[in-house]
């Protein structure tokens, strides 16, 4: 009997390379065959001349469950009965090629065994959401206009158990406590370090082995489920970090996978990639790309993920990536750029934002690459987001300078202005910036004690106040003083200290700001949500600028200085008279700061200024950010 789940077409999907549910037909799946219960296998191994499944259910056997090819479209396929879920597998292959054989494990496995063990392990993915609310309404919360503040996260540092061995907490025991802490500190969204499958605990996620599988170091799928289901019923969006880009070379892997170069190329110069020791995917291979957009629908179909924020994506666009001349290969037109991977995420892209318009694809892409954050009909690359890591770069080298010598320099912060609406941009302080001997970001700013917490509380407040959504990783809201260690906890105990409980209510009250003003993020990716004020006053190291919203009562005045000067009197040109309440100033003794402002408000007079007709006289406290709202009716913040 006939139990195939393949039909005609998607083989020919497949081969084409447009096919974006393989996770639904490739694999280990239970089902029935003349009344018996089992498992249909199927596996992509063209160039394999033998398939079997080996197992607990037959002793690893490979002479009892060979699998037979399916035409010639390179998959091997078969039922076995009495096969059950928790049942472990792999794939024992002997190739074509040199009489080569290895076992391998499901490329579309839906989980595994717990690292270092490597076999996949049949599972039911079924599960019953409570997220129906946050799904019928998250579009909005996603869009261009929305408030979004997303909080990094790495699951297995994110929170330990010291009386059992300092264990890493479960997907189930973490789901409340991030949940809770999210809400509590007003952020948006949360982001995963990569949770697919990974051999090397220590390669935070990056190195992907099994990519239809959350890693089970910390539960099963379901339980991944209930963590993404929790932060959903708390009104917290979830987006999980994705590597299309390269994979490791573990022997169970996808690395030379059927005797083969299957997934990657075969040259070197362009299926290696030297800064990682990984193999690069083959982005012009029909059945490459429907692995790839099949394994992007699948974490967005049945995990309910809200967005892919998409690894590496310059290592992906450009052929010579960390490459030295000579040992890459050019394009067929003799350019660098990768045109395959190019259709790939133009693909991509457009796949995901026509089944699930109410998700984001977001792209760390670290060179100056143009549109990727537009759409691909007008010739972008089609994510919804990409990082700024120019102005991550630019505002970490300005706030390590000693505060003396920053005068000289403060055209590193306004330079971005020039290029903020090339894209729409989010604001990233991520995990590559507290690690790698660069210390935590309290560590990198300059000064004694209190001048590091005073010059991070206006880093914070600087980045709040620039248009472009916000990431901060985790342990920087609290003011962590080590360097993240992926086996160690957040430091958490630093809370008993006021400069980090101030740091934290600093960082939650920013949140809540951004989140309630409209000025602070409606226009966040169009020009007319931001306004200079005065970015050349060198002198006094002081920045001002306007930010605004859709309706014309919406206008925030943002004023940072730079320096541990107090500046008494600084005049400010604004474009309305009357008050201009004070909502949010970093120097508060409630954040650590000492206390200097602007007793709630300040008046415009009709004293022309910086090219307007009204002027406000304002306190800038040493080393801070305050921000004013131009009305009467001003909410308090807490």
């Amino acid at each position: 009997m006939d139990t195939s789940l393949l039909t005609e077409e998607d083989l020919y999907l497949f081969n084409e390379g447009t096919h974006s549910r393989l996770y639904e037909k490739l694999g280990a799946h239970p089902a029935r065959s003349g009344g018996e219960v089992g498992v249909h296998f199927a596996l992509w191994a063209p160039d394999a001349a033998r398939v079997s499944v080996i197992g607990d259910f037959n002793h690893w056997d490979h002479s009892r469950h060979p699998l037979r090819p399916r035409d010639r479209s390179g998959i091997w396929e078969g039922f076995i009965p009495a096969v059950l879920p928790g049942a472990k597998y792999k794939y024992h292959l002997e190739s074509k090629v040199g009489g080569h054989t290895v076992d391998k494990a499901d490329p579309f496995a839906f989980h595994a065994e717990t690292a270092p063990r490597t076999a996949s392990i049949v599972w039911d993915i079924g599960y019953v959401w409570g997220d129906d609310s946050w799904m019928a309404r998250r579009g909005p919360k996603n869009g261009l206009g929305a408030p979004i503040s997303i909080y990094e996260v790495h699951l297995g540092s994110w929170r330990r158990v010291p009386e059992e061995g300092n264990r890493s907490l479960t997907y189930r025991e973490i789901a409340p406590l991030l949940a809770d802490y999210a809400a509590e500190m007003g952020y948006t969204h949360v982001e995963l370090l990569p949770v697919m499958e990974h051999p090397f605990y220590g390669s935070w996620g990056y190195q992907t082995t099994g990519y239809f599988a959350p890693t089970s170091r910390y539960g099963t799928p379901q339980d991944f489920m209930c963590l993404v289901d929790r932060l959903h019923r708390r009104g917290i969006g979830v987006i999980l970090d994705w590597v299309p880009s390269h994979f490791p070379t573990d022997s169970h892997g996808l690395s030379f996978f059927d005797g083969t170069h299957l997934f990657e190329h075969q040259d070197p110069r362009e299926g290696f990639h030297p800064d990682w020791s990984s193999s690069i995917f083959n982005y012009g291979r029909h059945e490459v790309r429907s692995f790839l957009t099949s394994n992007a629908l699948f974490w967005l179909d049945r995990y309910h993920a809200d967005g892919l924020r998409v690894d590496a994506v310059a290592s992906m666009l450009y052929r010579d990536y960390s490459r030295e001349e000579g040992k890459w290969i050019p394009n067929i037109y003799g350019g660098r750029e990768n045109l395959e991977a190019v259709r790939f995420l133009r693909r991509l892209n457009e796949e995901v934002y026509r089944v699930h318009p109410d998700t984001q694809t977001i792209a760390e892409e670290s060179t100056a690459w143009s549109m990727v954050s537009r759409p691909s009909y007008l010739g972008g690359l089609g994510f919804g987001f990409k990082w700024d890591m120019g102005w991550m770069h630019d505002t970490l080298e300005y706030l390590r300078k000693d505060p003396v010598h920053r005068k000289y320099h403060l055209d590193r912060l306004s330079f971005r202005m020039i290029y903020a609406y090339h894209e729409n941009f989010i604001l990233p302080l991520s995990h590559d910036e507290v690690t790698h001997a660069k210390g935590s970001l309290l560590h990198q700013m300059p000064g004694d004690d209190w001048q590091k917490f005073a010059n991070l509380r206006l880093l914070y407040g600087y980045m709040f106040g620039q248009p472009g959504k916000k990431l901060l990783f985790m342990g920087a809201d609290l003011g962590q003083r080590g360097e993240w260690n992926h086996e160690s906890s957040v430091e958490w105990h630093l809370l008993q200290y006021e400069p980090h409980s101030g740091l934290r209510r600093w960082v939650q009250d920013l949140n809540r700001l951004y989140g309630r003003e409209p000025a602070l993020h409606e226009l966040d990716a169009e020009p007319g949500g931001f306004e200079w004020i005065d970015c050349s006053d060198t002198d006094n190291s002081v920045l001002s600028f306007l930010r605004k919203g859709g309706a014309a009562r919406d206008r925030i005045l943002v004023a940072c200085n730079f320096t541990p000067v107090p500046r008494i009197g600084y005049r400010i040109g604004v474009p309305r008279e009357g008050r201009w309440a004070e909502v949010l100033n970093s120097d508060a003794q409630m954040y650590g700061g000492g206390g200097h402002g602007n007793l709630g408000a300040a008046h415009a007079e009709p004293i022309p200024w910086h090219g307007r007709s009204f002027s406000v006289k304002v306190t800038l406290p040493p080393l801070a950010v305050v921000f004013f709202k131009s009305g009467q009716a001003i909410e308090n913040v807490t």
